[in-house]
């Protein structure tokens, strides 16, 4: 099967898409993009996290072919001009990762939510009624880390939120 999608802002077509591939799968074994990781493949480590249609979404779950018509950035897709992005700057300058292998789905996460924070901030006020700790907490359940012990990642989203007056 074909499928036609949106990666990293550009028009791709990719071909001979199974039924059972998953859009981890069409990333890495036929776009050659290898930011998004393969861990536990059941929606419970989050390295293959990328955003489909500005979400959120655990690749290695959502079937392929559901992909078809979207718009699908990985954490490739983040860097302009050979620049991070302010997510990626973040996590070097505050030493938020390791070994690196979970590093792209956490950035990915929180790039999500960093893009909610700038088009909806009184949304994210309202629901989470002020506790920023409690936004950043549910945006990265389902994120396993073994190596940092969270903290500097967790201390990396609040400063970027409190850069989008969420603080």
């Amino acid at each position: 099967m074909r499928i036609s999608l949106r990666v990293n802002g550009e028009e791709t077509v990719v071909d001979d898409v199974k039924a059972r591939n998953t859009l981890l799968d069409v990333l890495r074994d036929k776009l050659n993009l290898k930011g998004a990781k393969k861990g536990c493949e059941g929606e419970g480590c989050g390295a293959c996290t990328v955003i489909v249609d500005s979400r959120p979404v655990y690749s290695c779950m959502y079937p392929a072919i559901a992909a078809s018509g979207r718009d699908v950035l990985t954490v490739e897709g983040l860097e302009m001009g050979g620049e991070l992005d302010r997510v990626q700057k973040e996590f070097v300058n505050r030493w938020a990762f390791q070994c690196g292998y979970c590093t792209p789905g956490f950035i990915m996460a929180l790039e999500a939510l960093v893009r909610e924070a700038d088009s909806n901030p009184s949304k994210l006020r309202e629901v989470y009624g002020g506790k920023v700790r409690g936004i950043v907490e549910d945006a990265l359940i389902g994120h396993i880390c073994r190596c940092t012990g969270y903290e500097p990642i967790v201390e990396t989203a609040l400063l970027l939120l409190s850069e989008k007056g969420l603080d």
